[in-house]
């Protein structure tokens, strides 16, 4: 007997850019993506002139954790919002960035936090981020679906202002572009300015204890999962990577281990809001990942 399948979306819903059917739509619910956010700060961080840009242009030790919390309501919005919602995030980006710039110490040279090769890295330290913390601390993919991902991240690219053509569409382009542009890196200044700060962000006296027994943990486990060329530009050495993973896979674990809908709770709700415009057919899990 033929019966209609509960995780379609209500009829005249939209699910938006990212249907409930898609890659990102389940990876991205899962909460180690807090962790791979705070990677993706200290992969972007670097490149100089990606980073030069930021810290010209805000007050990086007094909104770190703004920006990262702006970061996520973008990403939710985008990956779970309706299409104008996420057209409208979009938008919004572009046109900020578009009136920023940025001043290069050694040459006075001035140049556009928009330009592409900005934007482009930005983009792929975020999506390499995501996919390498999630996947490797226990979220299942196949290669097949792990390229899906990263051609997915091209409606992402667009909004921010990229030719979605000119972006890669899988991981092996996504390992060339790395490879291309690794010799452009460097732990500069404003690279140092970062990476003190994540591991000891500005707190209230009383929360010093907590900061270095919580968020610190957090903080060097996220380095911990950065790429070999990146520890050795921080000049750090390289936790063993099967240490690392085994970490991965802990705190992945543990986290999964609170119910979603807990999780969800927390503003601003991205995916509670999804599931009440779509049904409750939408909600993200792994094992819906390519059905």
């Amino acid at each position: 007997m033929h019966t209609e399948r509960t995780d379609r979306p209500r009829p005249g819903a939209d699910p938006g850019l990212f249907t409930p059917e898609s890659v990102t739509w389940q990876l991205h619910a899962d909460p180690m993506m807090w962790i791979a956010g705070i990677r993706a700060l200290y992969l972007q961080a670097l490149h100089p002139r990606a980073v030069r840009g930021v810290m010209q242009n805000s007050d990086f030790r007094r909104d770190a954790w703004g920006r990262l919390m702006r970061t996520a309501a973008f990403v939710g919005t985008t990956t779970y919002g309706t299409t104008e919602a996420a057209e409208r995030a979009g938008a919004r980006v572009r046109k900020i960035h578009s009136m920023l710039g940025a001043t290069d110490p050694d040459t006075g040279e001035r140049y556009g936090v928009d330009e592409p090769e900005l934007l482009l890295w930005v983009h792929c330290a975020e999506i390499d981020s995501y996919l390498h913390v999630v996947r490797r601390s226990g979220f299942r993919l196949t290669d097949a679906q792990a390229d899906r991902y990263v051609a997915e991240h091209r409606v992402s690219a667009r909004l921010v202002g990229l030719d979605p053509g000119a972006v890669p569409a899988d991981e092996a382009e996504l390992t060339a572009y790395f490879v291309k542009t690794r010799p452009e890196l460097a732990a500069g200044t404003e690279a140092r300015t970062v990476d003190d700060f994540l591991l000891r962000p500005p707190t209230h006296p009383l929360l010093v204890p907590a900061r270095a027994l919580l968020w610190r943990r957090v903080a060097q486990l996220a380095y911990a999962a950065l790429p070999p060329y990146a520890h050795d530009l921080y000049g750090r050495p390289a936790p063993p990577p099967a240490a690392v993973t085994r970490r991965l896979r802990a705190t992945g674990t543990s986290l999964r281990g609170v119910p979603a809908r807990l999780r969800w709770q927390l503003p601003p709700k991205h995916i509670l809001r999804a599931m009440s415009r779509l049904g409750p057919g939408s909600r993200p899990a792994p094992y819906k990942v390519g059905r």
